[in-house]
């Protein structure tokens, strides 16, 4: 059977494909790259569920692997509002589901995570949502992490029995709608049936118990990609001073774990070189407890979870000329926002009165009006101040911490290599 060939354009230029090819393909085949995260050739007809392959179709937006090429098709791939356009649905799905890539065994083997070092995403322009999701542990095999899922409808379509039954399906409707479960059907799947499932789910919703086991950083899929070698910064600098006077940086952590200031030490010797350049004020690097001058630069770790934090991060904005947020914790909240998803009031019960305290047995929540009091939930700092560059990570590389500083206030252009930029 002879295969038609006709004209599409890509990007403005023009390429021969075959008629009736999935666009995915056809713009592979020349050479032009299209994220997705539910596509495989092999499911037909397509998901287009995660739209994560938008791009333009004769001038409208429209789903990549849904559409056959046919003669005319003119594609917008590469421009920048279809690159932005993409970039949101992304941020979109990190900001919607709960995804704490510190913790998570599929860290390093995500392809969510991993569509979001492609893009080079550092934060979301979109508020997390924290909202509360079941975890399924009913099973004997297999767990259900709600909090991950995507609704890519992958396991739907693929996980099925020897008699091709389905084991997975959704259920509910709209905002609510999740991925049920069949325990029935789950106990016919073989061992070997259930780790492909927990393979096939790009974002590690679903989990084979006693299989699923963090790796070390460097075996994971996702550690070094050939493709990408470096992600842009953003273009923020500050004029160097005529007079060679040395940079001043402040410095603090908030609701976290200190581990970016570990990691900000991890520069090692080249902290020598940080010293001829730059003068510490406010930071715990110096126990300097308030600002004595103006400062060029700003670095913030941790998320905001009391009014001391708040306190802190105002006033740092004030003293600051560029604020960077500086990991998972001061970007969107990271591991302290796990608590986001369940009211104060719990939190505090679980922990004061319900826990085994060491003083006494005591049952008592502490108050007294020099502890800071606890905010509703923990916040990014981006929620409290405006926030002029991120650095994301947990904790950052200690590379990427050193050339993202040198390009802020000295305009270095250095490069920040795809290994050095994680979320975990």
């Amino acid at each position: 059977m002879d295969l038609r060939k006709v004209i599409i354009t890509i990007d403005g230029k023009e390429f021969e494909a075959i008629e009736g090819q999935s666009l995915i393909e056809a713009a592979k085949n020349n050479g032009f790259y299209i994220p997705t995260l539910c596509h495989f050739k092999e499911i037909y007809p397509p998901l287009g569920t995660c739209r994560v392959c938008t791009v333009n179709i004769n001038g409208k937006p429209d789903t990549a692997c849904t559409r056959k090429v046919f003669d005319g098709m003119k594609v917008e791939v590469n421009t920048p509002e279809v690159l932005d356009n993409r970039k949101a649905i992304v941020e979109m799905l990190f900001a919607e589901g709960n995804h704490y890539c510190p913790a998570c065994a599929k860290s390093g083997d995500c392809e969510l995570q991993h569509k979001g070092y492609e893009m080079g995403i550092s934060s979301s322009r979109f508020p997390h949502l924290f909202e509360e999701r079941p975890r399924d542990f009913k099973d004997d095999r297999i767990f259900m992490e709600h909090n991950r899922c995507i609704l890519c409808k992958r396991c739907v379509h693929e996980v099925k029995t020897n008699k091709g039954e389905n084991v997975f399906y959704f259920q509910n409707r709209g905002h609510n709608m999740l991925v049920g479960m069949d325990y029935e059907k789950a106990k016919e799947l073989t061992d070997e049936q259930v780790i492909e499932a927990a393979r096939l789910c790009p974002v590690g919703a679903i989990i084979a118990k006693g299989k699923n086991v963090a790796k070390p950083f460097g075996d994971r899929k996702f550690d070094v990609d050939k493709d990408i070698k470096w992600i842009p910064s953003e273009d923020i600098k500050i004029d160097i001073p005529k007079d060679g006077k040395k940079k001043i940086v402040a410095t603090t952590s908030l609701a976290g774990c200190f581990g970016c200031h570990m990691s900000l030490l991890d520069i090692d010797l080249e902290l020598i070189d940080i010293l001829e350049l730059v003068e510490f004020n406010k930071s715990p690097l110096t126990d300097i407890k308030n600002f004595t001058k103006q400062c060029d630069i700003g670095i913030i770790e941790g998320g905001v979870a009391n009014s001391e934090n708040f306190e802190v991060l105002r006033e740092f904005r004030k003293k600051c000329n560029v604020i960077v947020a500086l990991g998972e914790c001061s970007i969107w909240g990271g591991m302290p926002a796990m608590r986001n998803t369940l009211p104060l009031k719990d939190c505090l019960e679980e922990a004061y009165l319900n826990s085994i305290s060491s003083e006494n047995d005591e049952k008592i929540i502490p108050y007294h009006e020099d502890i800071p009091k606890l905010l509703n939930k923990v916040y990014s700092v981006s929620d409290i101040i405006k926030i002029d560059y991120y650095i994301p990570g947990c904790p950052p590389n200690a590379d990427h911490i050193w050339k993202a500083v040198k390009n802020i206030l000295f305009g270095a252009g250095e490069k920040v290599a795809y290994e050095e930029f994680k979320y975990d």
